[in-house]
């Protein structure tokens, strides 16, 4: 039995293993440029952040109707589920979905479709998070800020992603607001391949009560301290971060380093199908090549469940944790 763990940094149309691009393309006939899984899954080779963004971007083309997000989501519940996930905090992009004619409704109504039954179906607990990507508008987010107005019953917050380099936070100043009267939790993507004012800015112009990546606050000692006393969480995301050269090798990480200054850390899958590992892969790939022993595991274990957003239930936060305290490492 894995350790038990939450997974607070997962893109959901991330998820899309080749095998289950090329179901989706045949349901509903997408022609795409790949001969077979296996071209399609050397594609899955990046050199940078905007290489994979392109692909993840391209073949979200297969994602159509209500039924292909619901059986997107059904599908990485099950393979979470089976890697110790208790509970999942899951982003969607819909603007790259709106560009394409799929509607608001089509996404969030087919991804709740398989959340709102994957306690009962998988054991895993959800909250759903709506992304704005940074590389398009500030009024672009607004916009679908107030399509998603609808479906607030089902969104527990809103988060940045997309392309980070020349697109700092405050430009999202407004719809960060807005989404705050709403009632929505925010996170934002800060500190991967931006600098560390990005975190800072996060913090400062947004309001986020989580961070995700983060690992370049380490450049700076005041920020660090910062988040150390604020209780501010980050979400790590190792393989990824090798996989787009954040890092050099998983061996160069700073995770480590990150736990040692007292960081609340957790460790997350981010996109999986792309970047070789869901978050119990990374739990492992962290523990063999960085020697992180029990303690420091069972921390991170802990830490998911910390920072989750379970603050309306605190039963189950602390049901969770104590199945985290109880785990017995083989």
């Amino acid at each position: 039995m894995p350790l038990p763990k939450a997974e607070l940094h997962l893109h959901i149309e991330g998820t899309l293993e080749p095998e289950f691009v090329f179901e989706l393309a045949a349901r509903n006939g997408v022609e795409l440029p790949y001969a077979d899984t296996d071209a399609l899954r050397e594609a899955y080779r990046f050199e940078d952040l905007q290489a994979f963004l392109n692909l993840y971007y391209e073949l979200m083309a297969v994602l159509r109707t209500e039924r292909d997000f619901e059986d997107l989501a059904d599908a990485y519940l099950a393979r979470a589920a089976a890697q110790g996930v208790r509970h999942a905090e899951i982003f969607f992009d819909p603007q790259a979905h709106l560009a394409r004619g799929v509607g608001m409704g089509a996404v969030v109504d087919g991804l709740w479709r398989a959340l709102g039954r994957s306690q009962e179906k998988h054991g895993v607990s959800t909250r759903l998070i709506m992304c704005f990507l940074r590389d398009e508008s500030a009024e672009s987010a607004m916009e679908t800020l107030e399509a998603a107005k609808p479906y607030l019953d089902r969104i527990a917050g809103i988060g940045l992603d997309s392309a980070e380099a020349g697109h700092p936070p405050a430009k999202f100043r407004e719809v960060y607001e807005a989404a705050a009267a709403l009632g929505l939790r925010r996170v934002a993507h800060a500190g991967e391949e931006g600098p560390p004012e990005y975190i800072t800015q996060a913090l400062d112009v947004l309001g986020v009560e989580r961070v995700d990546h983060g690992l370049r606050c380490m450049e700076d000692p005041e920020l660090v301290a910062r988040l150390v006393r604020d209780r501010i969480p980050l979400t790590l995301c190792p393989l990824s971060n090798v996989r787009l050269r954040a890092v050099a090798t998983l061996a160069d990480h700073p995770l480590p380093a990150m736990l040692d200054a007292g960081l609340l850390c957790t460790l997350n899958s981010d996109d999986p199908a792309y970047f070789g590992g869901y978050v119990g892969d990374n739990f492992h790939a962290v523990r063999d090549t960085l020697g992180l022993g029990k303690d420091r595991l069972r921390e991170l274990a802990r830490n998911s469940f910390l920072a989750s957003f379970l603050e309306h239930d605190e039963e189950l936060r602390r049901r969770y944790l104590a199945e985290v305290e109880a785990y017995e490492f083989p």
